[in-house]
């Protein structure tokens, strides 16, 4: 018996490609903030623990004043992302939610109480105060949030185990157990976290408000972070490939109905690739000690190409999955109004340009406070 719901009978307004489309670039963005906040918190908390004056206590500074900026950005880069997953999805996704309902409702306290933390992180090194407690909190808070997400993403993908949930507890009292790639995507996003906040120092180092000492030991510091543990992401980021079921690595080999899902498995070996570019990056900044101001441009164009790799690849290993269950994502009845379509993706494309926008302002106005400072 099918275990998913029926299908809705009102159509798709768009093409599911295009959907997936849409899914793939707002998620690949939601990803490069949260990594920057997961991996640039950790560096802070570090830095303002071990070095409480110097140069250390700058660049927590510098951190911490930016990163009540990127949880903004985590926040309402995530929900585009998983508006088209639950009309994609949201057979699925709606009853994974629900199996999960107590730890999936605390989500919104949770990230309410991690944004209010941050501003106290911050201010409290802005004072000389000792900070790293409040932001250990706000990084336990912010990686049980992420943690929260990859168990439902993954338990969508698990019909087998919704039964026995359901019937240990109607309230989602209780998390799943037994997914094998749980744990290494888990590392795999905390190593993540790290190679990207390591590649965020390096493009700070660039920064006009960092006199010539500062630049070096910002630049040499997130260099050899990026270095280090973009070697773990990936060996993390092979072992969570490696424990997918024989059926989904076949589908990702051309073995399936949808030779789309092909490209999308060779999208895995452009994330190998550009993950040893960062690598190449980070070592070149940190052991290198070169602080160019291209390197800071290499370091974030190598940081957002390789999520997007990641975020194609993961869209290819869940599609194939869910296919192997009998949940055919592209079986869809789809009734498009291009007129409707065209407008939202012009307001889409502006809102990007909006984004960007802002992210230059807020820059500049960091530059201003910090050449205060």
């Amino acid at each position: 018996m099918n275990p998913y719901p029926a299908v809705d009978p009102i159509p798709l307004p768009a093409p599911v490609w295009l959907m997936k489309a849409l899914h793939i670039v707002t998620l690949s963005l939601h990803f490069v903030a949260v990594e920057l906040l997961l991996g640039g918190l950790l560096l802070a908390i570090l830095l303002s623990l071990f070095g409480k004056s110097g140069h250390a206590h700058v660049t927590a500074r510098a951190l911490a004043r930016r990163l009540t900026v990127v949880m903004t950005y985590v926040i309402n880069l995530g929900v585009p992302p998983l508006l088209f997953a639950q009309v994609l999805y949201g057979r699925a996704l709606y009853t994974s939610s629900v199996l999960i309902g107590v730890y999936w409702i605390a989500l919104i306290p949770a990230l309410i109480l991690t944004y209010w933390l941050l501003y106290k992180f911050s201010a409290r090194l802005d004072q000389g105060k000792s900070a790293w407690w409040v932001g250990l909190i706000a990084w336990l808070l912010a990686g049980s949030v992420a943690r929260t997400l990859s168990t439902n993403m993954t338990l969508m993908l698990r019909p087998e185990a919704w039964k026995a949930m359901y019937a240990a507890s109607a309230m989602g009292a209780f998390l799943p157990t037994g997914d094998p790639t749980l744990t290494p995507r888990w590392l795999m996003m905390l190593a993540g976290g790290l190679l990207i906040g390591g590649l965020w120092l390096v493009y700070l180092a660039g920064r006009s408000t960092f006199t010539a000492e500062e630049k070096k030991f910002v630049a040499g510091l997130g260099g050899k972070v990026a270095a280090v543990f973009g070697l773990m992401y990936l060996a993390t980021g092979l072992w969570a490939a490696s424990v997918q079921p024989a059926v989904v690595k076949a589908g990702l080999a051309g073995q399936c109905l949808y030779p789309a899902y092909r490209f999308e498995g060779f999208a895995g070996y452009g994330w190998i690739a550009l993950v040893v570019v960062a690598v190449l990056v980070g070592a070149i900044a940190g052991f290198g000690k070169v602080a160019a101001r291209w390197l800071g441009w290499a370091a974030v164009l190598a940081a957002v190409l390789l999520e997007i790799m990641l975020t194609v690849y993961r869209d290819g290993v869940r599609d194939v999955t869910l296919l192997s269950k009998g949940y055919d994502v592209w079986d869809r009845a789809v009734v498009t109004n291009w007129g409707v379509v065209g407008l939202f993706l012009g307001l889409f494309v502006a809102s990007l340009a909006v984004i960007g926008w802002l992210v230059s302002v807020v820059a500049r106005a960091h530059k201003t406070m910090e050449g205060a400072a």
